[in-house]
């Protein structure tokens, strides 16, 4: 027997259970994985709250590390005692052991521990697709990411600093915009008393940025666009304060001919051979040392509906980790 939380309705953190299962024996094309951390990302409060309908009963997380126990038949490329770590397909990460597939397991290379990899398979790949897809940022180039502290956020200083580009983040607090300048932040603004706008013409001289980040949503909307130079793309990837309410297509043509995408992880990496190659860049600057993100909090995998409303409360800075 094992345990896992579970939820039978959306609601508060109230309604995460602590419940035991059966784990049973992988099929085909799966394979067991005993968890030794698991990652706590904003996306699991919005499956918990029904922002994002999930079928009830149902699992929480998208996000794990750890060694794999078994596999079922047919299984080549994994064997028991491989360690693994995996983000995206079904919620079901808050668990002590979890059967899934096979295709969307990566194997974890030395020099990368399994608490590490737990904190970054959704964020660091987030960060990959945000910096070397999405926008291909040039050393040089200055951008804006809103919540330069959060889990993301902390891992975006690092990997502009490592591509040579000037971060303006902004923050919610002095703490935190000193935990981003020393992750590599170039410009912290605190939003909650300077006019993040004006302090980002003021840093670019006037012409704005040609990239925006946004996983904050609402809060930092439509103020975005309006640090954007001619043509500038605002990247819209999560909705930590609440969706982006419904855009007028006129505002794009009157604010420099903007474009505005609402890119997922699960799009970028849909195909194993983009999994693979996104993982590959991103372990290359973990074992370079040029990215480092061990969790800042780390709570007992029972007590997952706590880490939720620190998560919640803005209480967390950088990745927090649920241990089995």
């Amino acid at each position: 027997m094992a345990h896992a939380i579970r939820i039978h309705q959306p609601g508060g953190p109230e309604v995460m259970q602590w419940e035991e299962f059966t784990p049973g024996e992988p099929g085909p094309g799966q394979a067991r994985v005993r968890h030794t951390a698991i990652g706590l990302n904003y996306i699991d409060t919005y499956h918990r709250s029904g922002l994002y309908k999930l079928p009830m009963p149902s699992g929480l997380g998208s996000e794990g590390a750890g060694v794999i126990e078994a596999v079922g038949p047919g299984v080549a490329e994994f064997k028991p005692g491989d360690r693994v770590a995996y983000c995206g397909g079904a919620p079901g990460a808050y668990a002590e052991v979890r059967v899934m597939p096979v295709d969307r397991l990566v194997k974890l290379p030395e020099g990368v521990s399994d608490r590490a990899a737990a904190t970054l398979m959704l964020k660091g790949l987030t960060t990959q697709y945000l910096f070397r897809q999405t926008y291909v940022l040039k050393p040089g180039e200055t951008i804006v990411f809103h919540a330069a502290a959060g889990g993301v956020g902390l891992i975006a200083c690092q990997w502009a600093r490592a591509l040579g580009v000037t971060m303006i983040g902004t923050v919610g607090s002095d703490e935190k915009a000193e935990i981003a300048k020393a992750q590599g932040c170039t410009h912290t603004i605190i939003y909650t008393r300077e006019d993040f706008v004006a302090r980002v013409k003021e840093i670019t001289g006037g012409k704005g940025v040609p990239v925006v980040y946004d996983g904050v949503g609402k809060a930092m909307f439509p103020s975005s666009l309006d640090c954007l130079s001619p043509r500038g793309l605002y990247v819209n990837f999560g909705n930590a304060s609440g969706p982006v309410p419904p855009l007028d297509m006129l505002t794009l043509s009157a604010k420099g001919s903007l474009y505005v995408t609402r890119p997922t992880l699960v799009t970028y990496t849909a195909t194993r051979a983009a999994l693979l190659a996104m993982a590959e860049e991103m372990f290359g600057l973990v074992k370079a040392g040029k990215i480092v993100n061990e969790a800042r909090q780390t709570y007992a995998l029972k007590d997952a509906a706590q880490a939720h409303r620190d998560l919640e409360a803005r209480k967390t800075t950088g990745s927090t980790l649920l241990i089995p």
